[in-house]
């Protein structure tokens, strides 16, 4: 067949996608006009059919140009939701967020399962070194940007130079943090295997437990500042011990009981699955643990305590292939245009100095003999996308301080509206110049 047929049924192929994308997003906005009234159970499955649809046929078209999957996840929840067409509610859009539970749950258990212990144990030095030249240049940088921007929010209106030090470090806090799901979404879609795959796969999940400690220490160091009653304590240390280790304990328990069930049945896994996100995450939830550092220890010991390793993967991969459409979506429709339009010079600004002090910093850290020439040139790309755990981090900060938390919490929203269509982009070129994708 040659390649002139092959071009025009692509062309074809693609211009059936955009004519039935079009044709589901004016059915929906016709049903949208004439049933004002629709509600309830009916108009969720309508919203979860036409994202699911819609986020599929975006996500097709755009990889025509060589955007990942998740990029059109997030370009049509945006579009398609409450602040531009409102196609998808605000009621519809709080109601999916229960996806992103079982979606979270999938996601920790992938990176878990590829985790494998000799990857691990090949690259510890590499991981050491990266994670604390970031943390120590990127967080240096993003301090001293946002400080120095500080006088034009006017949240933070009348607060000291020492205070402003102090947001500016809780800053820096959200700027150290990464994002597993976007990685591991750009990770499912193009099968990548090679070093910058795994070098991102390493680097990015074993930073959640990082991030959580840099934020209980900076919690209690930061308090007295704003809240004249409160002290310094080496309480937070204890609560922080207590979720880390929790969460490893209850992670190894799951993994250990998942790895059995797989070995003697091997059925009926998206059940297993559903009830581990939902039944095992609300005890998370009550024991205070980390559910992504519970679920991805879960993964880890399923993958090199025992034979199923591949099976799990596989399960969660088939299962997560429609969960993150509607977790993408979701986030893509929870962006606040309006919020975003407001904030978005100051916040293009703060991201802008985040990408250059991640390259920045990657390039410090391996400068060694040792790193993988593509690692060196290519390992900053995965690093720039931030989604759900910063935003978490976002609403911790917000609730422990109330004198600037709303106002910083929506700054971070818009920054990480910004990251989140960034990253994944330059992430899959990376892995797509390298030839690492499948």
């Amino acid at each position: 067949m040659s390649a002139e047929v092959v071009a025009k049924k692509t062309l074809g192929a693609r211009a059936t996608q955009l004519l039935a994308l079009l044709s589901a997003t004016g059915l929906l906005w016709g049903l949208t006009q004439v049933a004002t009234k629709l509600q309830g159970p009916a108009s969720l499955i309508v919203c979860v059919g036409f994202l699911l649809l819609a986020g599929m046929l975006a996500s097709e078209l755009l990889e025509t140009l060589g955007l990942p999957h998740l990029t059109g996840y997030i370009v049509l929840g945006l579009v398609a939701g409450p602040h531009v067409l409102g196609l998808v509610d605000e009621a519809a859009v709080h109601q999916l967020g229960h996806v992103n539970t079982l979606a979270l749950t999938l996601i920790a258990l992938a990176g878990g399962v590829e985790l494998r212990w000799e990857l691990l144990r090949e690259s510890w030095r590499t991981l050491v070194r990266a994670h604390l030249v970031q943390t120590i240049v990127v967080s240096t940088l993003t301090t001293i940007a946002f400080f120095a921007v500080a006088p034009q929010l006017s949240f933070l209106k009348g607060f000291s130079a020492a205070q402003l030090v102090a947001v500016s470090v809780l800053w820096a806090l959200l700027a150290v943090s990464r994002s597993p799901s976007a990685t591991l979404a750009i990770l499912a879609q193009t099968h990548a295997r090679g070093p910058i795959a795994s070098f991102a796969l390493a680097f990015v999940m074993s930073s959640d437990v990082l991030v959580v400690a840099m934020l209980s220490i900076a919690l209690s160091v930061v308090r007295p500042l704003f809240d004249a009653s409160m002290h310094v304590s080496l309480s937070e240390l204890g609560v922080l011990g207590h979720e880390i280790v929790g969460s490893i304990t209850l992670g190894t328990t799951l993994g250990l009981a998942l790895a059995a069930y797989l070995r003697l049945f091997r059925q009926q896994v998206l059940l297993i699955l559903l009830g581990l996100s939902f039944v095992a995450g609300e005890a998370i939830h009550y024991l205070h643990f980390d559910p992504v550092l519970t679920f991805l220890i879960a993964g880890f010991v399923v993958q090199n305590f025992s034979r199923q390793g591949p099976h799990l993967l596989e399960s969660v991969e088939r299962t997560g292939s429609v969960v993150f459409v509607l977790f993408f979506a979701t986030a893509g429709a929870h962006l606040d245009v309006p919020l975003l339009k407001a904030l978005w010079p100051m916040a293009l600004l703060l991201c802008g100095v985040r990408a250059a002090a991640t390259w920045i910093a990657h390039w410090l850290a391996s400068r060694a003999a040792d790193v993988n020439p593509i690692i060196k040139r290519w390992g900053a790309a995965p690093l720039v996308s931030q989604a759900g755990l910063t935003l978490g981090l976002s609403v911790v900060i917000e609730k422990a301080f109330p004198q600037f938390g709303v106002g910083f919490r929506s700054l971070a929203i818009a920054a990480v509206a910004i990251n989140e269509l960034i990253g994944p982009i330059l992430f899959k070129f990376a892995l797509d110049r390298n030839g690492e994708s499948r």
